[in-house]
């Protein structure tokens, strides 16, 4: 007799799409996987650069749950029955004002097209003020430091910030927007059966990393805390939750709805989300003593210890340290940097300027041949510049560049922050700007191994997974060498969706426990990055050289 297999899906949901993978829970294979793209985000709607502001329609994500799920199930012709879990994660901190039924803002009658009832996305920055005033209360307001276990300081891109800066902006919003919710903890809601916004178990990923909340003064932060943050932060932690859970529980089934939608039944759960950057690592195998960096648009660093190792100290300057929001009995520590693909994608749209302008005006060119010049150029120009930067020597005068292009992240959070370059002359080509702009996010990255070793957090090995780690060879040979350490990639395309599924198949009994799990169904690695001798010394030099930059920035020109 056959036994009949199990499977799960995880929903991984990125900045420009979600996509949802089937996995075979027995040895992590992948079953069938579909992306869907959000057709709002697309077009630029509800977004303004120029002021920071990136918000999200839910419709995007709504639409993609169902497009993606449903195609997995379609595509594979599995049973039903044996899909028995599905976990959602997703970008963080990206939090979505909730009306009083539980609906999102944005899809009352009113708020359609209301960018300050969207999904506030991670990359906005439209709160610093409001940063900026939550990390002085948190040293001058007389009680606990409620910032201590989020590194110390508190950032623009987090829950609270977002919450205060919408509400102080939009009255309506304020009046209307009866509680918040995660990205994460959305689209779990959305899913289940049980719509008691006050039993409904959020992340304890999401909760400990971006809103505050730690166990030992129980939980969110006091109400006479924020009550003096905004008066509607006070009165909206009553309306939130105390307990968090992590992604190994089950949030609740999927609903009758749900389940018609997507051609599931009622008996596959649901476990509690999570955020991609934390999924991803346990996609990834992440194993004590192992950096996992997620590479994609911006960076995040993720790393377990034991609570012995900490030791209840509190490590500055990072994104959060949380019991259980990676591995549940360990303290998942995350880090990272606001942009990494994005400022090279920032370059390629400089150099894409006369391009769009020129040529593709140009009445010389046919439709045809504009349609097939842009795709011509649109495959090959990474690529060709990445090669023509690998080709340009180290002993060449190269100039220094600032990763902030979006703010800082870690080490210590600062989103008012600005790229620079430094060492321009006529000899600086476009290459040479690339290639001192790689030099940046991975001079970036070293910072942030660097304060966690400080604080006296042990680092052994580094995991690269994204698509930066698994298509650019050259940023990872580089990232090896500015590291001096060698540097494993993820073989899969989908860590974060992995990750999920993974903790899926736990919430479902499938298997004991996450690292029994992520021993079966994580992903191998296929390539592995040393550091070349020859060019270690040279990057030593040129990181002095960042740093002096950044400190300069920092202290001189951000005065002004």
């Amino acid at each position: 007799m056959t036994l009949k297999k199990n499977y799960v899906i995880g929903l991984d949901y990125g900045t420009d799409s979600v996509r949802a993978v089937l996995i075979d829970s027995e040895n992590g294979k992948e079953i069938a996987s579909e992306v869907h793209w959000y057709q709002r985000w697309k077009k630029g709607m509800y977004c303004d650069p120029s002021s920071n502001r990136f918000r999200q329609h839910p419709l995007d994500h709504i639409e993609g749950l169902e497009r993606t799920i449903s195609g997995v199930v379609t595509k594979s012709k599995i049973e039903p029955s044996t899909i028995k879990a599905i976990c959602i994660d997703t970008t963080g901190s990206s939090p979505v004002p909730i009306a009083k039924n539980g609906t999102p803002l944005a899809m009352i009658n009113g708020f359609e097209d209301n960018p300050n009832a969207m999904m506030v996305l991670w990359k906005d920055h439209t709160a610093i003020a409001e940063a900026d005033k939550i990390n002085e209360l948190a040293i001058t307001w007389g009680g606990e430091d409620y910032t201590k276990f989020v590194g110390g300081i508190y950032s623009s891109e987090w829950f609270w910030a977002k919450i205060a800066h919408v509400v102080e902006e939009d009255k309506g919003v304020q009046k209307e927007a009866y509680t918040w919710m995660e990205h994460c903890d959305l689209m779990t809601y959305l899913l289940i059966e049980n719509k008691d916004l006050k039993t409904f178990k959020r992340s304890r990923c999401a909760a400990g990393h971006k809103a505050m909340w730690h166990k030992s003064w129980g939980g969110l932060p006091s109400k006479e805390f924020l009550g003096l943050l905004h008066p509607y932060a006070a009165g909206l932690r009553d309306r939130l939750y105390d307990d968090t859970y992590t992604s190994d529980e089950v949030a609740g089934n999927l609903s009758n709805e749900w389940a018609q939608k997507l051609g599931l039944t009622t008996d596959t759960v649901v476990a509690v989300g999570t955020f991609d950057a934390h999924s991803g690592a346990v996609g990834a195998k992440i194993d004590e003593k192992a950096l996992v960096r997620v590479m994609g648009t911006s960076t995040c660093d993720i790393i377990v210890a034991k609570e012995t190792e900490v030791k209840g100290k509190t490590i500055k300057g990072i994104c959060g340290q949380v019991d259980g929001s990676v591995i549940p009995g360990l303290i998942g520590l995350e880090a990272g940097q606001s942009a990494f693909g994005d400022l090279l994608a920032w370059f390629k749209d400089v150099l894409d300027w006369p391009i769009d302008n020129l040529v593709m005006t140009s009445n010389i060119l046919s439709e045809q041949q504009k349609a097939d010049l842009k795709t011509e150029i649109e495959n090959d120009f990474i690529r060709k510049l990445s090669d023509a930067a690998e080709a340009v020597p180290l002993s060449e005068s190269i100039p220094i560049a600032l990763d902030w292009i979006n703010g800082r992240r870690t080490p210590d959070a600062d989103q008012s922050l600005k790229s620079a370059i430094s060492n321009l002359s006529l000899g600086s080509k476009a290459p040479h700007i690339f290639k001192a702009l790689i030099n940046a996010i991975c001079f970036g990255s070293k910072k942030i191994a660097d304060r966690f070793k400080d604080e006296g957090v042990r680092i052994d090995s580094v995991i690269g997974i994204g698509g930066v780690a698994r298509k650019s060879p050259y940023i990872m040979q580089t990232l090896a060498n500015v590291m001096n350490m060698p540097i494993k990639v993820a073989a899969s395309d989908q860590a974060p969706a992995l990750g999920a599924a993974i903790y899926a198949a736990v919430a479902s009994g499938i298997y004991l426990n996450v690292v029994e799990a992520s021993t079966h169904m994580g992903s191998e690695f296929e390539a592995e990055y040393h550091p070349q001798a020859e060019k270690v010394e040279t990057y030593e030099q040129l990181m002095d050289s960042y740093s002096v930059l950044g400190n300069f920035i920092e202290s001189s020109i951000k005065k002004k």
